[in-house]
């Protein structure tokens, strides 16, 4: 297992940012970390990294715990934090040779990052020239130099224009092969684009630990509905399967049925029984955004 978290709580002060907070992530997984601002996203990751200890619980990267051997832990993460720390006014390779010393790295390494991060192009270059698309590879790129098992990106795609956003993604992707990456996101399209589980924080709490492939496949749909003149919510309330439904003003109505069977059949068949004409008839995709609403909004 490559990330384990037990019972992890953070306080400053009086306030909780984390509230025993437990999960854990299997090696090679692409997990996705979602939240609104405040929910205490890059306070975790900040303990997985080391930057923070945690005042309760028990977190764990390869066995070895964030409090007992955190010298350790970091020879095993890469780590991107929100605000990408670069030295502008170096030159790319100069930036990487600077970290690799650091790290102790052959140089040699600092080639293959080079290249396994799409920074050829522009490796002759200062920083400061760099677009932030390519700005994010440098920091991608110093976070795999020392080759660790798992990577934590915190907001990597922030800022992106939408070709950068791709580049970026396939590049996780790519990486994600054969290391474990754990990146916070406040792009759902990016979640599902790149992850294959989605884990959900709201007031320092988690909320919801879904594979997106389990997402997908729940048995719940979301008709909208608007029809020609005014129904009894009784007689709505007769259509089979309905699990819930919701009055969206006027004539329109949001319902919810607990089967994947497509509905909208079945509800145009309710319309003209009852002498009554559809103006609308639309099915709603219940995705992550949906859920990310319903969970962080209550």
């Amino acid at each position: 297992m490559s990330v384990s978290v037990e019972e992890i709580s953070k306080f400053y002060g009086e306030q909780k940012a984390l509230n025993s907070v437990s999960f854990s992530i299997e090696r090679g997984e692409i997990v996705g970390f979602l939240g609104p601002n405040g929910a205490g996203k890059s306070t975790l990751m900040k303990i997985l990294t080391g930057y923070l200890p945690p005042s309760e619980g028990i977190a764990k990267v390869n066995g070895l715990s964030v409090q007992d051997d955190i010298h350790e832990i970091q020879k095993n993460i890469g780590y991107l934090p929100e605000h990408n720390p670069l030295y502008t006014d170096m030159f790319v390779r100069e930036y990487l040779g600077f970290n690799a010393k650091i790290y102790g790295i052959d140089k040699n390494r600092i080639e293959e990052v080079i290249k396994l991060t799409g920074l050829s192009p522009e490796a002759n270059k200062k920083i400061e020239q760099l677009s932030k698309g390519y700005r994010q590879r440098v920091g991608i790129a110093s976070a795999l130099l020392h080759n660790p098992d798992v990577l934590i990106l915190d907001e990597p795609t922030t800022g992106l224009d939408p070709n950068q956003l791709a580049e970026i993604r396939n590049l996780i992707k790519n990486i994600g092969k054969d290391k474990t990456v754990f990146l916070s996101t406040h792009i759902m399209q990016e979640v599902e684009a790149i992850c294959e589980r989605v884990i959900i924080i709201n007031n320092g709490e988690i909320v919801a630990d879904k594979k997106l492939e389990d997402l997908r496949n729940e048995e719940e749909q979301v008709i909208l509905v608007e029809f020609d003149y005014q129904i009894e919510n009784v007689a709505i309330k007769k259509l089979p399967n309905l699990k819930s439904m919701k009055s969206l003003g006027g004539f329109a109505y949001e319902l919810t049925f607990d089967t994947q069977k497509d509905m909208r059949p079945v509800v145009f068949d309710f319309a003209h029984d009852n002498g009554l004409k559809t103006v609308q008839l639309n099915r709603k995709t219940k995705n992550l955004e949906s859920l990310f609403a319903e969970l962080t909004q209550k």
